[in-house]
């Protein structure tokens, strides 16, 4: 596998104490992290699993263009509350395109096209990520079993044909405001995300 294990630290949060484990994606250095919760190798009880593409300016610079920091916040509330679980944040920014490319597309957005539009018009496809590299992740850490928290159908899809038995899928709908109602409307209507327009409870 190209995707090998580093280390593993503590991680103290406003929500608890996670373990952070390190990965490397040795075909194109990208570097992941798994956050996780309890006791999880190996357990016939399934995990509480929140596969996350990192978004530094929702993330880290508290964008309200899209919910992907509320996202974040509220998988780690809902783990910690549950005792145990796994965050897999994966370093796909913009959907695969990379930040700069993402602020050239946040232009073009400002100027009227959508998000899938947006990406089209810099030459990219609407959704860039690739899931294959949590294979070796979720081997490492022992999760066969998971309660999946997504509006995406792709990330199930993707668990699935790595094997892992998706035993629930939990709504993850959070963070809906004003900035990105139309972002929201548009993950829904041209990329299939599951979503009602009602906030989920952490």
């Amino acid at each position: 596998m190209s995707v090998k294990y580093v280390e593993s630290s503590k991680l103290p949060t406003p929500w608890g104490v996670f373990s952070m484990h390190g990965f490397v994606d040795e075909t194109n250095d990208k570097e992941h992290v798994v956050l996780s919760y309890g006791d999880l190798h190996n357990s016939e009880e399934p995990a509480l699993v929140r596969i996350h593409s990192e978004c530094l300016t929702g993330d880290a610079l508290f964008s309200l263009r899209c919910d992907c920091g509320a996202q974040l916040q509220a998988a780690m509330h809902k783990i910690a509350l549950e005792g145990r679980g796994a965050i897999f944040y994966l370093r796909q920014e913009g959907r695969g395109i990379g930040l700069i490319n993402k602020i050239r597309a946040y232009k073009l957005q400002d100027c009227g096209l959508d998000t899938v539009e947006a990406n089209e018009k810099l030459g990219f496809g609407a959704d860039m990520r690739d899931y294959s590299m949590l294979k070796p992740m979720f081997e490492h850490l022992g999760i066969q079993k998971v309660r999946l928290m997504t509006n995406n159908p792709r990330k199930i899809k993707a668990l699935e044909q790595i094997g892992v038995e998706i035993v629930e899928r939990r709504r993850h709908e959070t963070g809906r405001n004003p900035h990105n109602a139309q972002y929201l409307e548009t993950k829904k209507g041209k990329l299939g995300h599951l979503l009602d327009g009602e906030e989920s409870e952490p």
